[in-house]
């Protein structure tokens, strides 16, 4: 009731964001739900600002299986901005492969802390 009245008044609406944590190797998941979605909630306007983390299994699906990459391409050219866990992608040996991806490949549980604790929806794949 109150954000209706402030947006009734004009009050600057609060930018909506979504993480979307992935890290299920399967490639099902990755291209018809991880993807699908962030690509749906980018084009649509879902969200102001969707995102994904790379994190755990889903690092090594994303560097060996060139299906996924073209969904990760897609997402990505749609303006869903991508990152990476550095340690789980350095534990299963692929870091230098995903910054080859462009991928900003860094530490991740301070960001995604943050990202709850400011109002960020998250979601998991």
């Amino acid at each position: 009731m109150v954000a209706s009245v402030l947006a009734a008044r004009g009050a600057p609406r609060q930018k909506q964001r979504l993480c979307i944590v992935w890290s299920s190797a399967d490639p099902d998941v990755a291209k018809s739900t991880c993807f699908m979605y962030a690509l749906n909630a980018k084009r649509f306007n879902w969200f102001d600002e969707v995102h994904v983390i790379v994190w755990g299994p889903s690092a090594r699906l994303l560097v060996k299986d060139e299906s996924v990459r073209a969904h990760f391409n897609a997402a990505r050219k749609m303006g869903v901005k991508m990152e990476a866990c550095l340690l789980s992608a350095k534990s299963l040996g692929v870091d230098q492969e995903m910054k080859k991806l462009g991928l900003k490949v860094g530490l991740m549980g301070i960001p995604l802390s943050a990202r709850l604790k400011s109002g960020w929806k998250v979601i998991t794949f």
